[in-house]
């Protein structure tokens, strides 16, 4: 857009589906997608510092009665789901629904309002919804998978861990096999994490731009969809935070 000329279908919905990047091959950085879910989760969590200490036994306000509800629902689902003894799992939990949530709402800003802001400072090239780009969902999955296997390990042992990984299903006489299996089930859980936020995301984020090409009629198909695109946001960020605590579970149960 720097150029000033108009930008045809194609080249628009490019424009807005290209990261800010610094660095080249392996080592390219999306600095949109670093900047923006890392004032996001800055943003978030102060504030969520704040009301925590500001709260009242009182007669709660507002806010804090959304906090509260917010922490019982999601502790109620990890008493639900998860077996196990960790202090770690609950306020892991907290932390990527919230954190998910709102960086999934970053989709429902209109597609050219902040683009343009960043455009006037010299930004060409702006994405603002941090899930829409993989190498975010993948990097949050693998976080997930190495808490996964810590937490395997200090729960059954060193020993215990490999075991599981050499007998389970089908025995110790057919250890290739098992650990065949073992790989394939511990190289999917990440890849299918990751893989569910970002398409439904990036789907969602591309339904926008090309409802944004349609000029004056995109008002009355944007509310819509931007009113369904709500329970699409809170059911992803769900998800995330569900198969989290599911995964932790079976890393924490043992085989025998």
């Amino acid at each position: 857009m720097s150029s000033g000329e108009p930008l045809t279908s194609s080249g628009y919905i490019v424009h807005h589906l290209t990261n800010l990047q610094a660095g080249e091959g392996f080592w390219t950085l999306h600095l949109d997608t670093l900047l923006v879910s890392g004032i996001i989760g800055l943003v978030a969590f102060l504030g969520m510092a704040k009301v925590a200490k500001m709260a009242t036994s009182g007669v709660p306000g507002p806010l804090q009665t959304f906090i509260e509800i917010l922490l019982t629902f999601v502790d109620q689902q990890v008493k639900d789901t998860y077996h196990g003894r960790s202090p770690l799992v609950t306020p892991l939990a907290i932390t990527i629904f919230v954190w998910v949530f709102l960086m999934n709402a970053m989709d429902l800003i209109p597609v050219d309002f902040l683009p343009t802001i960043f455009g006037w400072f010299g930004v060409n090239y702006l994405k603002v919804v941090p899930t829409t780009d993989p190498n975010l969902t993948f990097a949050m999955s693998l976080t997930v998978f190495a808490i996964m296997i810590v937490m395997g390990i200090k729960v059954k042992g060193v020993g215990g861990f490999f075991h599981e990984v050499v007998a389970v299903p089908f025995g110790p006489k057919l250890a290739p096999v098992n650990i065949l299996f073992r790989v394939i089930e511990d190289i999917a859980k990440p890849i299918s994490l990751s893989l569910r936020l970002f398409g439904n995301m990036y789907a969602g984020e591309m339904v926008f731009i090309l409802i944004a090409l349609l000029g004056v009629w995109q008002l009355p198909l944007a509310l819509p969809w931007a009113l369904f695109h709500i329970l699409i946001i809170t059911l992803q960020a769900f998800v995330f935070m569900m198969l989290t605590i599911v995964y932790l579970s079976m890393a924490s149960e043992s085989h025998g």
